[in-house]
């Protein structure tokens, strides 16, 4: 148990949901909780109030968010949640509010940068230098390392919005991002399979025609992502990659895809070990905000 002044507050904020954390990594939680995301006002108010409630004097937190963000500590946005769909949250001071209220240093990323790092440190990206992690769920996003640094440049990746061959003749939906229509996450999102075939994702059977089109979907920005970056591994997280029985279908389908041009043992020999789920779980996120917390204030 470490003492007071050692621990991190780890923030992993979400459409949906922010998970908070009080840490000094996976085997040290000491305080946590799931608030729901309603309007910035609210949500920040409750999250500022869950630590302060915790008793424990923190020596840094780490934020993990929905975005798009601004990640660049020297612009004067730093830490805004910038041209988000998310109802109310467009052009808010994510970062300053937190770092206001509770006097702490805080860094600052996107969700999927913070669920990456924290597989890096403490997962299944451990030894790496260049990795990719996905998260699919109710969006579709990217990140990871390249060459041992956390992916930036003019602002952060946008992987969930690359586009995908569309066969309109197989599947006719139009797709549902705000911004792009078909784009990655406008065609294979939780909420994309939910509208597509007007029910739950988590109601159908393996056996479903989702599976296979999500699948080749999934396999198709795999195939691009390994072909741009070559990367040494490639984790799948989120709540649509829960459904286990995706893995072998988008392994072999990248197998496929890739028709034998890439020569490597991990691809051809050894995908089982390449396309994997996070080590961590689902606490990726909040855990590599913890990590961040710890590494880069």
């Amino acid at each position: 148990m470490a003492s007071d002044g050692d621990y991190f507050g780890g923030i992993e904020a979400g459409g949906t949901k922010f998970n908070c954390i009080v840490a000094t990594g996976p085997d040290d939680v000491v305080h946590h909780a799931r608030i729901p995301t309603t309007s910035p006002q609210e949500t920040l108010a409750q999250v500022i109030a869950f630590f302060r409630s915790c008793g424990v004097l923190l020596r840094a937190v780490g934020i993990g968010s929905f975005g798009p963000v601004d990640p660049d500590p020297r612009s004067p946005t730093f830490g805004y949640i910038t041209s988000t769909p998310k109802p109310g949250w467009r052009n808010t001071d994510f970062a300053g509010a937190i770092r206001r209220a509770l006097n702490v240093p805080v860094a600052f990323d996107t969700d999927v940068n913070a669920a990456a790092y924290g597989e890096y440190v403490w997962g299944a990206a451990q030894g790496l230098h260049t990795f990719i992690y996905y998260t699919i769920g109710t969006g579709v996003g990217g990140g990871g390392m390249i060459a041992g640094r956390l992916m930036h440049g003019l602002v952060h990746p946008e992987m969930g919005h690359v586009f995908l061959p569309h066969d309109r003749a197989r599947d006719p939906y139009p797709g549902r991002c705000p911004y792009h229509g078909d784009c990655f996450e406008g065609l294979a999102s939780g909420p994309a399979i939910a509208e597509r075939w007007g029910a739950d994702p988590q109601t159908l059977p393996p056996d479903h025609p989702a599976w296979a089109l999500e699948a080749d979907y999934i396999a198709l920005a795999l195939a691009n992502t390994i072909c741009m970056l070559s990367p040494q591994r490639i984790i799948l997280g989120g709540g649509v990659m829960e459904q286990r029985f995706l893995f072998p279908m988008i392994r072999a389908r990248v197998q496929a895809l890739l028709n034998g041009y890439i020569v490597h043992e991990a691809i051809l020999a050894r995908i089982d070990e390449y396309i994997v789920p996070p080590a961590l779980g689902g606490r990726a996120g909040v855990l590599g905000a913890v990590a961040l917390a710890r590494d880069f204030c």
